[in-house]
């Protein structure tokens, strides 16, 4: 693996996901996008993986698709439409998946997080679909699944951006907490999953998967 996407521990059944490009706010390249898709179908068949915690390499979470890569508004349906199996199958991913957003979540990453189990917030945290303001399209549907219909509806008008407190009081994340909190947390509540009996945990993400809107199909 590169290291735009880093593994930073496994351990008593939980991996620890870094999206490193710190110099690009860890945007979602084509390479990027490919090595998460690569990772975790490893740990889909990595019976030692029973939780994954994603995060970013300070001080963002994700700052969207790196928008170097559209060579022209000709090129962003094309990007778009490359990115449907990445889409697919993170929002499918077999076990529990945790987003720590550890900083600005914007466009394809307010998606990312959207597609984990849930989501804990550092203070730092802002959260957002800005990309309409250039003409790009917001992930309404995938926002309407996890927050409801007129959040929603707002969110992917207005492409304003939301700070951690409002996203908590709007249902997009689970938890607040001082930035230097948030590490701990996640890894804490990621073990915590990883440890309940047998097969539960993989279990559990099947129920999900079975009532979860089936956003991403081709």
């Amino acid at each position: 693996m590169a290291e735009s996407l880093t593994l930073l521990e496994q351990d008593e059944g939980l991996a620890l996901l870094t999206l490193n490009r710190p110099d690009k706010r860890n945007a979602l390249s084509r390479a990027l996008r490919q090595e998460i898709v690569q990772r975790l179908d490893s740990f889909e068949k990595d019976d030692a993986v029973r939780a994954v915690v994603l995060s970013g390499a300070d001080p963002a979470f994700c700052a969207g698709f790196d928008r170097s890569e559209f060579a022209g508004g000709g090129e962003m349906g094309e990007v778009f439409a490359e990115s449907l199996e990445y889409h697919r199958r993170v929002y499918t991913f077999a076990k529990p998946l945790i987003a720590a957003v550890n900083g600005p979540a914007l466009g394809g990453g307010c998606d990312l997080a959207a597609m984990c189990d849930f989501r804990l917030a550092s203070s730092t945290a802002v959260f957002g679909q800005p990309q309409v303001r250039f003409g790009a399209p917001a992930a309404y549907e995938l926002m309407r699944a996890v927050m409801g219909t007129g959040v929603a509806r707002e969110m992917c008008l207005t492409g304003r951006r939301y700070d951690a407190q409002e996203a908590l009081a709007i249902g997009l994340v689970n938890r607040v907490v001082d930035p230097g909190e948030l590490v701990d947390l996640a890894t804490g509540l990621g073990q915590e999953i990883a440890t309940l009996p047998d097969a539960m945990p993989g279990v559990a993400k099947q129920s999900f998967r079975v009532q979860q809107p089936r956003i991403f199909e081709t």
